[in-house]
């Protein structure tokens, strides 16, 4: 061995912190608080500046004020004029998009790259995206699908490298498979509950539907995402509106958002329908035919959760299936959850907050790989 593989092994070295502008840091920050705040940037302002004070993160070169000053000029942010000549500041869209980003990018990490807007189904045949697999060449193939270093292998093990002979029955090709694109409806809970108990769970939920939403719009432009939310009623949001989604005082109204959910995807023409439902209570109220709320925050009503069953099975019937994420672990839920569950044929998660999105990705990346019937 000699004297350079003898001396192989760790060389440690002091930490370097990436290189990042004086904005850029606190941009990072910004975009978590803004998120908090729901979009009030004012809010967001007075906590980035009780952060500076605790943790030092301005320099009297690059002050809060010039941050501010750089939102304005890159575009993140614009001034306006109210009615009573009161000013105030709008988020734009291009923050919007940074915030969806940044949620992503969060949650989701590094992707790797894939063929975008298409999902894979069952069925094989004549397509763009290779599988992998090979099979035996058949009439009406493509000739570009060929496998020329498989098909000339074969010809050498049928008949020999003597005389060299290739016949049809040598021939292989790569398998392909037929591409569909996916409908989904995420169906977010803004009861009261998801702030309740010290415990900040609509935010979370929110980076979700901005990770989600972004890794759609970028990744598979083809698919649809329709998200709405459901408390008393239900009603959709644009996803622009994501950053600013706030709870009420509401109860739950779960029938309310699948009633919503249903009539959305009946109008979309793609094969693939699925409905997300990111919750963390019991349904506990019912829109009543007279225009009434029919509610019961008490235990598990049997009037309110025979009429979820009963919407269940009724997507099961549409062949959209159904998948919840409960984010809490309640063991009296589960009994709820899981006759739900039942009733589409679906799919249930108990989930902490930290798991939420990792298992979002893995299921909606899970059905692109199959035909949702």
């Amino acid at each position: 061995m000699d004297s350079t593989q003898r001396n192989r092994g760790f060389l440690f070295t002091q930490y370097a912190e990436p290189f990042q502008t004086p904005f850029d840091k606190l941009f990072n920050i910004f975009k978590e608080l803004i998120t908090h705040t729901a979009g009030d940037f004012d809010e967001a302002i007075d906590w980035l500046r009780q952060l500076d004070r605790e943790f030092k993160l301005t320099t009297p070169e690059y002050t809060i004020d010039d941050f501010i000053a750089d939102l304005k000029n890159k575009g993140y942010i614009r001034e306006k004029l109210g009615f009573g000549g009161d000013g105030g500041v709008d988020l734009t869209s291009k923050l919007e998009k940074a915030l969806r980003q940044n949620a992503l990018d969060q949650i989701f990490g590094k992707m790797r790259k894939g063929t975008s807007g298409n999902h894979k189904t069952n069925h094989q045949g004549r397509s763009d995206e290779n599988m992998g697999d090979f099979r035996s060449y058949q009439f009406g193939d493509s000739l570009e699908k060929i496998a020329l270093t498989e098909s000339l292998k074969n010809a050498q093990i049928n008949h020999g490298i003597g005389e060299f002979s290739l016949s049809e029955n040598d021939l292989v090709v790569e398998d392909t498979q037929f591409k569909s694109q996916m409908s989904t409806v995420l169906m977010i809970d803004i009861s009261h509950s998801m702030i309740l108990y010290g415990e900040d769970r609509i935010t979370p939920a929110k980076k979700v539907a901005m990770a989600l939403s972004e890794l759609i719009i970028t990744r598979y432009p083809k698919d649809s995402l329709d998200i709405i939310v459901f408390g008393n009623d239900a009603w959709p949001i644009a996803i622009k509106d994501l950053p600013y989604l706030q709870v009420g005082p509401f109860h739950t109204n779960t029938v309310a958002g699948l009633q919503l959910a249903m009539d959305i995807l009946r109008r979309k023409r793609h094969a693939n329908k699925q409905i997300f439902m990111i919750t963390d209570g019991k349904p506990s109220c019912l829109n009543m035919p007279d225009g009434t709320y029919y509610k019961n925050p008490m235990g598990l009503d049997p009037f309110i959760t025979s009429k979820c069953y009963s919407m269940a099975a009724q997507a099961r019937k549409l062949g959209i299936p159904i998948t919840t994420f409960m984010i809490t672990s309640d063991p009296y839920l589960q009994q709820f959850v899981n006759e739900f569950t039942a009733s589409n044929q679906g799919k249930a998660y108990y989930t902490g907050l930290g798991d939420l999105g990792g298992m979002i990705f893995e299921d909606y990346e899970e059905n692109r790989k199959k035909r949702i019937r």
